[in-house]
């Protein structure tokens, strides 16, 4: 769903109402930083619950509470394995036949990682971008997508490598580059004698500097890996799976100015409106709702999004006295304006029961022996409490249960 605005504080409205929306639907969530994608825009927001079934990745801090999706997320780094030596040696060719991976390259050399560069050629706006990045450490696309100013940006093909260095992939490094951009994560400011490719193939360099041996641009390139530092707060951040239930992109003038988007004030003056994309996964509420609320006997959902607040059941269909009085209870559930559900089927009380804790009514009231003494049975589904109640006060007590009237 996408709608506009006219003002630069009503975002700041729907993200409230959003708030309020999931409070209501009962669910842990939380609200992360986010990049609008290929949109653009800023002040971004996605709503995400934990879960492993979730297909994005949150990083989270305990600390302060920062979170904020992988893609976005900002972090200090881990520190490397191992200090960098000391002294000021200069680059220095070596032989590494067949080894073209990091890993491959730091078991040959028994120096982690953390102590390598890793070389990624891109094209950006039709031009060659060498990205260099810690050993141990991933490329976040958005990120750099957002510095090149290209969503499009593609890796370079082998053809273009090997005219660009004059080698092939897996031998490529920064020094002596001077064809093309070279942009550097952070993580690499500061550091001293790394391992590089030579641009030559089956070689590397030692002793390799950043701001000595060869001049980049520092931005932040880079996924936020487990164990990194928080930057707000200083605790380590976790990563965590999680299901995006709703977002916020606030786009701007971007769009509006470019289709020459004009509208009327509430005062009566044309203006340009800011323009936003708002969302909620409306199946993905339940699907949340599941992973999150569940046992062995099926589904806990909450009352607010449950399809039915409570299930009326007698356990003898052939009683007639406890047929009369389900049947009681239940038209006075539904004068009240309750969601509620008979179930008259013909079958055993445990077949019931167990349908009932299946598809996860939050209440049930179970009308059975119990009738003899002017008593029914009021269950709760998420905690299993059972309480026996009369029948005249079956109804009400649910709705002090509930806290509705």
């Amino acid at each position: 769903m996408t709608v506009f605005t006219n003002s630069c504080g009503e975002p700041e409205k729907h993200y409230q109402a959003y708030r309020r929306i999931f409070d209501r639907c009962g669910l842990e969530y939380m609200a992360v930083e986010a990049h609008s994608g290929a949109m653009g825009g800023s002040q971004s927001h996605e709503f995400m619950v934990r879960s492993e079934a979730g297909e994005d990745l949150v990083a989270v801090c305990k600390g302060c509470g920062y979170s904020a999706n992988l893609e976005k997320a900002v972090s200090q780094a881990a520190l490397p394995e191992i200090e960098d030596p000391a002294g000021d040696h200069k680059p220095e060719p070596f032989h590494t036949p067949g080894r073209k991976t990091i890993r491959e390259v730091a078991d040959f050399t028994g120096l982690p990682e953390t102590s390598q560069m890793k070389s990624l050629v891109l094209v950006a706006d039709g031009k060659p971008v060498l990205a260099l990045l810690r050993g141990d450490h991933q490329l976040s696309e958005p990120k750099f997508a957002a510095i090149a100013g290209d969503p499009e940006f593609r890796p370079a093909n082998p053809g273009e490598i090997r005219e660009w260095f004059g080698a092939d992939a897996g031998s490529l490094g920064p020094v002596g580059v001077t064809n093309m951009t070279i942009m550097a994560d952070r993580a690499l400011a500061g550091r001293r004698d790394m391992i590089a490719g030579a641009n030559r193939d089956d070689y590397h360099l030692r002793h390799v500097t950043p701001g000595r041996d060869f001049e980049a641009e520092l931005h932040d390139l880079r996924q936020v890996a487990e164990g990194d530092e928080c930057t707000h707060c200083g605790r380590t951040l976790e990563i965590r799976k999680a299901v995006e239930i709703g977002h916020i992109f606030k786009l701007g003038y971007k769009y509006s100015e470019t289709m020459g988007l004009r509208v009327l004030s509430a005062e009566g003056k044309e203006i340009t409106p800011i323009m936003g994309s708002y969302g909620i996964g409306i199946e993905r509420l339940l699907t949340a709702a599941i992973e999150l609320y569940h046992d062995r006997d099926g589904m806990v959902l909450p009352p607010t999004i449950a399809p039915f607040l409570v299930i009326v059941t007698p356990a003898n269909n052939a009683d007639e006295t406890q047929m009369a009085a389900a049947r009681a209870i239940y038209e006075q559930c539904l004068a009240r304006g309750w969601d509620a559900l008979l179930d008259d089927r013909d079958e055993r009380p445990g077949v019931k029961f167990k349908d009932a804790d299946l598809i996860g009514v939050p209440y049930r009231i179970t009308v059975g022996k119990k009738l003899a003494g002017g008593m029914v049975e009021l269950v709760e589904r998420k905690s299993r409490k059972a309480t026996d109640v009369a029948v005249k006060d079956a109804v009400e007590a649910l709705a002090a249960l509930t806290g509705t009237r």
